[in-house]
Order: C-alpha cells, then sequence, then structure tokens
C-alpha cells in the first residue's frame, strides 16, 4: 500500500513537472494571419511563393510568424504542392453570348500550352448570379481540383481577385483590372487597341456622323473600347452620333441599329464592339432597306473567319484570339513554377478591310 501510494505521487509529481515545462500551444496560421492583420491565403502566399503580395505586407507577416515561432508544417507544404495538373475556367456569360466564337479560339490557345506539359483545362460555364460564380472558385479551391485559374471578361470593381487572393489559388488575369488592381494580368498594349484604327478608317473615308455600340458598362473590355473610341473622335475633332451600351450579342446590335437608323439624322458608319453585332446590325439595316455599305459602312470588331462569308464581307478588327489564350496560360505556368519560355508580346489588333465601308452617301 505504502509502495503504490509512493508510485501514485511519483506519478503525481512528474506530471505537475511536465505540465511546468510542457510548450504552449502551437501557433496556427491563423495565428498569424490575425496578428498580421491579413488573410490565411495571404500568409499561405507569402510562404508558398504564389500571387503577388507587397514588399510591405510580406515583411508584417513574417515578421508575425517570426514572433510567434511559426513555421508552415513541411507535411502540409507537401500536399499543398502535390498537384493535380489541372487549370480551372469559369465563364460567366448569359446563354445569347454563346462560347463557339472567340471563346473557342482563346481554349484552343490555352490548350496549345497546356497539353504538351500534360495540364488539363477544367471549364465551366455558368449563369450570372455572382453566388453561384464565389461558390464555383471555392469548390475548385477546397477540393483542391486545380493548381490556378484563368479569369476572363474584367469586370468594373472585380470580386473575383480578392477572393482569389483569400483562397490562395494562384491566378492570372486575360484582360485588364479596373483600378489598378494587382492581379497578373496580360491585354493588348494599349487596351482597346483597334477601335482607335476604325475611326481613322471610316474619317478617311470621309465619315462624320459615325455611332459606336458597345459592351456592357460594368466590363472593362467594354470600357476601355468606349473610352478609345470617343478619345479618338475627339482627337479629329468629330462628335459621336451616338454612344451606345449593349450586351456584345446580335440581338443587341440588331436592336440599337434599328434605334440609330430612326434618329432624324441617322449615322453613315456604324462600329461594334463585336463581330456578332456588326451581323446583327447589318441584318436590322437590311430589313428596312438601308444598303451596305452604300448607305451605311459597318465595322466589326473579333475577326471572326464568318465574317469573310457574309455580303458584303464584314470589314472588322482583327484580334488574335489564340494568341491571348496561349500567353495567360504560359503565364500561369510561370507562377506555378513550371519551366516554360516567356510569353510573346501579345499582338495589335489590326484591321481587315473587306466590302462592308465605304465612302459616304454624297447627299448627307
Amino acid at each position: 500500500m505504502v509502495r503504490a501510494a509512493c508510485r501514485r505521487s511519483e506519478l503525481g509529481f512528474m506530471s505537475d513537472k511536465f505540465a511546468e515545462v510542457a510548450p504552449r500551444k502551437r501557433s496556427t496560421i491563423a495565428d498569424v494571419a490575425a496578428l498580421a492583420g491579413v488573410s490565411r491565403g495571404a500568409v499561405s502566399q507569402v510562404f508558398n511563393g504564389t500571387g503577388k503580395i507587397s514588399d510591405g505586407t510580406t515583411a508584417r507577416i513574417r515578421e508575425a510568424a517570426t514572433s510567434l515561432n511559426w513555421t508552415p508544417s513541411k507535411t502540409a507544404v507537401a500536399l499543398r504542392r502535390s498537384r493535380s495538373h489541372t487549370i480551372g475556367l469559369v465563364l460567366k456569360r448569359p446563354r445569347e453570348l454563346d462560347i463557339a466564337t472567340t471563346g473557342a479560339l482563346l481554349i484552343a490557345g490555352m490548350e496549345s500550352a497546356l497539353a504538351p506539359r500534360n495540364y488539363g483545362l477544367l471549364l465551366h460555364h455558368i449563369s450570372r448570379d455572382p453566388e453561384v460564380e464565389q461558390r464555383t472558385y471555392r469548390e475548385l479551391a477546397s477540393n483542391q481540383r486545380v493548381d490556378g485559374v484563368i479569369l476572363s471578361d474584367s469586370r468594373v470593381d472585380d470580386k473575383r481577385f480578392d477572393l482569389a487572393r483569400s483562397l490562395g489559388i494562384p491566378a492570372v488575369l486575360i484582360g485588364t483590372p479596373s483600378n489598378d488592381d494587382p492581379i497578373p494580368h496580360i491585354d493588348s498594349d494599349p487596351p482597346g487597341a483597334g477601335v482607335d484604327d476604325a475611326v481613322h478608317h471610316l474619317a478617311d473615308l470621309g465619315h462624320r456622323r459615325i455611332a459606336y455600340v458597345g459592351g456592357e458598362p460594368d466590363r472593362m473590355q467594354a470600357v476601355l473600347r468606349r473610352q478609345m473610341f470617343e478619345r479618338t473622335m475627339a482627337l479629329i475633332g468629330i462628335k459621336p452620333v451616338a454612344v451606345i451600351n449593349g450586351n456584345y450579342s446580335a440581338a443587341s446590335g440588331a436592336e440599337h441599329t434599328a434605334k440609330l437608323l430612326q434618329l432624324a439624322s441617322p449615322p453613315t458608319a456604324i462600329i461594334y464592339g463585336t463581330d456578332p453585332m456588326a451581323m446583327g446590325g447589318m441584318s436590322a439595316a437590311r430589313r428596312r432597306n438601308v444598303r451596305i455599305p452604300e448607305m451605311l459602312s459597318i465595322v466589326g470588331f473579333d475577326g471572326l473567319p464568318v465574317g469573310e462569308w457574309l455580303d458584303p464581307a464584314l470589314t472588322t478588327v482583327q484580334r488574335d484570339h489564340a494568341q491571348r489564350g496561349h500567353a495567360v496560360a504560359i503565364h500561369l505556368l510561370r507562377i506555378l513554377g513550371e519551366s516554360v519560355p516567356p510569353e510573346d508580346t501579345l499582338r495589335r489588333p489590326h484591321m481587315i478591310f473587306r466590302g462592308s465601308t465605304a465612302e459616304p452617301p454624297s447627299v448627307l
């Protein structure tokens, strides 16, 4: 009995002794994020070397980690660095803007960079519901289904950039972000290039009543093209007949063309934000017996192959969608640590002169 009591006393003493020297609970990534005043995703990006975090924020995160004696778990890092060799692409477009046009060319360009390096492309074509979009990106990150994502259709005050950073998922935008967001991106230089060439082409033909029908005002691409149109018109001293926000679809092009042709002084030329819009505009003009290009000149934007087979063939701004897709995929692969050659500088969009433009009617 005495021996047993002594044994219990000894164990109790040892337990108390270990309690005194036992280390405190190990700090976590959440503790570091809280101390540094950032998200867990930002901490992850700093220690994994992914994404773009400012020097000041990086220093603050590392200082917080040092003060808490925190380092990433080697096992966790190894798991995070295991690759799915899959890149995510989430397209959020209305059904009338089918991906079988410019989107198909863009995807083909991405595949030309990804497939030779054994990467696949996981495509989600979703509705315009913001909650569905957010949930899609969260599921891609939480399920580790992709190593990174390609973002398209940049918007004004785009919420996806902060979301990708908070999720710690590498992302590259094809396009130009608003508000100088630091998201890695590629675009033509300058953004909106090609619209200025279309304006000069029509002005050189003698047009002075020129209208522009573009995309939605919350899309950065549409904003930049509209700004390029207005800026170029101002430089050559021509006041636009109208500057209209549509939605890039053929139906939208037809609708707004019909309204423009009802004006007391209708335009003699219209520039559209996409080729499908221009095709819709041509159809609307014909229904009103407005001959193209004798009475109305029309310019599209995209350079889709089908434009060559219209009657008359469509004058348009050609943009190399496949090259854009290839370049954005290469940029993301480099962020992921793959050994890839530098992406080509994006070729500037250029004019393709066809039969849908001519001198304006002699009697205005």
